[in-house]
This record gives C-alpha cells, sequence and structure tokens, in this order.
C-alpha cells in the first residue's frame, strides 16, 4: 500500500481480515467493472445469477446445507440468534411470551459484531455497557472451562455461540475439548451451536473452516470479512434442520446476496482454489510463526505466539499500542488488540519474500519502541479496558 506522499506500506492487518486477496486483485477489480455494468442491485424478489451458485460453493466447502446472506458479520450474528429462539419455540409457546428455551450462552473475551444482538453476546463490557439493558437470557462462560461450560448449560438454552479462534479477544483458538464438549451438551439439549468464523474463517488458518479441524460440525457458521474480497457481505450457513424452520417474511435483508456482490464473492472462492492459497496460507504462516518464534527468544517482553495459518497474535508483557505506530513509521501495518497482542492477518495472497520483509522490520520495531511497564496482561484484566483501543467489526 501507498499513503498520499508515495511512502510504502507492507500491510498485515487486511483491513481487519477483509482483504485477503490484498489490494486491487486484477480479478476482482475485471469482475467488479464487469457487474457494474449490468445489474448491480435486484432486490430478494427476484433471482441472479450469482447468489445461487455462490451459496451452492459456500455449502460445499463448509459441509453445510443451507445459507442466507446479509450485509455484514454482526448482521449474520444477528440472524443466529434469531434462527436459535425460533428453532427453540415449541408449537405450544405462545407467540407474544418468552419461550421456556431461550437462554443463549455465549463466551467470555468474545465479540461478535455492533447491532443490539451481537453485542449482547460480546461479553467485553467497553462494548456492552453504554447500551445496557441489553438482550435478556445471556450468560458468559469461561472460554474453553468445560466445568463452567457444564455448570450453565440445561434444558432452557437455545444456543451456544462461540468464535473459533477469538480474534479481537486477542487470538485465542477453543480447545478439541471444550468445541466436543459443546456440540455433546447442544445435541443434548436441544440448542444449536453456532460458529462464529467471520476473522478465520474462508481460508484463513489454512482450512476454509477452523472448525473443520474437528470431527463435529456446527448448526450455524457465521462468515464475512473477506467473502467479497472488501465488499460488504455476510452469511449464515445453516444445516438442513435449522433452515427448514424458517418460512417467508421471518427474516429478510435488502441488500444481502445482490448480484455485483455475489460475483465477486463467488470469484474470490474461485481464486482461492485456482491459485491453491490455502496452501499457501499453511506455507507461509508456518514460515511467519517459526520466525516469530526466534524473535521472541531474543526479546524477553514477548510472552506467547498463538493462532494458526495467518491468523497470528504476539502477546507482549509491555502496552503493545506504541509498536503499532512504531510500525507504522517503518512502514508496516499490524494492530493491538486487548492492549497487549499484537494481531497479524496479513493477505493469503502473501509471498516468501514478505515474510522475511516483514520480519526483518517487525525485529526493528521490536528494537525501537519504547517499552511502557505501567502494566501487564494479567494485571491489565483486573481494569475497565481503555476505549481508544476498541477494534471494529
Amino acid at each position: 500500500m501507498y499513503d498520499s506522499t508515495g511512502k510504502k506500506y507492507l500491510d498485515f492487518l487486511g483491513g481487519i481480515a477483509v482483504n485477503a486477496l490484498g489490494h486491487a486483485h486484477s480479478r476482482i477489480v475485471k469482475v467488479i467493472r464487469r457487474e457494474a455494468a449490468r445489474a448491480i442491485h435486484l432486490s430478494n424478489l427476484y433471482n441472479n445469477a450469482f447468489q445461487g451458485p455462490l451459496a451452492r460453493k459456500l455449502a460445499e466447502i463448509s459441509g453445510m446445507d443451507r445459507v442466507f446472506f446479509s450485509n455484514s458479520g454482526t448482521e449474520a450474528a444477528d440472524g443466529a440468534l434469531k434462527l436459535a429462539r425460533l428453532c427453540a419455540r415449541a408449537a405450544s409457546d405462545a407467540p407474544d411470551k418468552p419461550a421456556a428455551k431461550h437462554r443463549i450462552l455465549a463466551m467470555q473475551n468474545s465479540f461478535h459484531g455492533r447491532t443490539f444482538g451481537a453485542v449482547s453476546v460480546t461479553s467485553t463490557e467497553k462494548y456492552r455497557l453504554p447500551f445496557a439493558p441489553l438482550v435478556p437470557g445471556v450468560e458468559f462462560v469461561r472460554f474453553n472451562d468445560i466445568a463452567d461450560l457444564e455448570s450453565k448449560f440445561d434444558n432452557t438454552v437455545c444456543a451456544i455461540i462461540l468464535e473459533t479462534i477469538q480474534g479481537e479477544g486477542g487470538i485465542h483458538s477453543v480447545t478439541e475439548a471444550f468445541w466436543n464438549r459443546a456440540r455433546g451438551l447442544a445435541t443434548q439439549h436441544g440448542a444449536l451451536l453456532i460458529a462464529d468464523e467471520i476473522q478465520c474463517g474462508l481460508g484463513r488458518t489454512g482450512r476454509y473452516f477452523a472448525y473443520q479441524k474437528f470431527s463435529s460440525r456446527p448448526d450455524l457458521v457465521l462468515v464475512a470479512k473477506p467473502l467479497a474480497a472488501g465488499l460488504p457481505l455476510g452469511a449464515i450457513l445453516a444445516t438442513e434442520a435449522v433452515a427448514s424452520r424458517v418460512s417467508p417474511g421471518l427474516h429478510g435483508t435488502t441488500f444481502g446476496g445482490g448480484p455485483l456482490i455475489c460475483a465477486t464473492a463467488l470469484e474470490f472462492l474461485n481464486i482461492l482454489q485456482d491459485q491453491k492459497l490455502i496452501e499457501n496460507v499453511r506455507a507461509r504462516g508456518a514460515e511467519l510463526r517459526e520466525g516469530l518464534a526466534s524473535l521472541a527468544a531474543k526479546f524477553n517482553f514477548i510472552r506467547e505466539i498463538r493462532g494458526e495459518g495467518l491468523i497470528l497474535g504476539v502477546e507482549l508483557s509491555v502496552d503493545g499500542n506504541p509498536f503499532v505506530a512504531e510500525a507504522l513509521r517503518q512502514g508496516l501495518l499490524i494492530n493491538c488488540t486487548h492492549d497487549f497482542t499484537l494481531r497479524l492477518l496479513p493477505p493469503f495472497i502473501i509471498t516468501r519474500a514478505q515474510v522475511r520483509e516483514f520480519l526483518r522490520t517487525f525485529e526493528l520495531v521490536l528494537v525501537k519502541t519504547p517499552k511502557s511497564t505501567s502494566a501487564a496482561p494479567a494485571q491489565a484484566a483486573a481494569k475497565t479496558p481503555r476505549l481508544a483501543h476498541s477494534a471494529a467489526r
């Protein structure tokens, strides 16, 4: 990327996991130009040539059955919560009264978006408290704590929602044991397991979806971020059992799934396959992690390297925000989440040479940045997070 003065930057943030193909990819530009001259919007009252094929491809790569398009990830999260409440409602439930089965379990340290429903299942107080009271019936579980999950799960729970890899929360992956127990409890109690893959899905971990490393699948999957290569598009991927509960008029969208955006998203998925970019994510991710581990051995304020593929977090024992500012001065785009974790989300087209360039520049950033020792991650957890450090979905 280049700024208005012509200064060059290596982009390791990717529009917060959106620009998986970098900027101005020739095939994406070609599709947008072509479709902009045809039909930008038709409404979902009519079929268009790209919505069905895109839904089919998403179903194929995810193992799910049906797709509902939205404008964003947070709208996908809201829609999934509505589906969970709908599926939990018995025929005998009065439509004007809350159903007995209505509770939603979400994770501590979570982030699911900015709309009212999504922020209700987002645990971080700085995102929640200004808008309280929020949607009732939500309770938070300690991430990867099976005992806490079991203690809060009963027959009144209609859904459990979790990020397969917590992004805004500092790049923390769900464990296989926790995932399996969540799946088992959801099945036992007739609840839905909702996987939020808005940031970690669609190839970023070196798989199409992060949950595909597990043997069981969720009932709903949320995607957005890179889906339309920078244009606004999200989707709910659902099993047939869930989708069959929806009748016309229960949920809708004006702009979701329009022809220009769906054509662009279809091209994005075709590029992933044609250019073998998921294989590139695995290879470059391994190189990047190896290089970061070498830097961690040199700098004692690096506490931990977390993540998979090209979603990585570098947790520091000092404030991470000055490192972001110094990286910008050095021509490197990264960001800091949870005050102490530097988040790396480079595009899938990254080359071996660009990994080496990043590691050289990042080492310079680590050397040059003044270190603040006013707080450590364990201490900061007890404090109210600073509003200036919020990230957007």
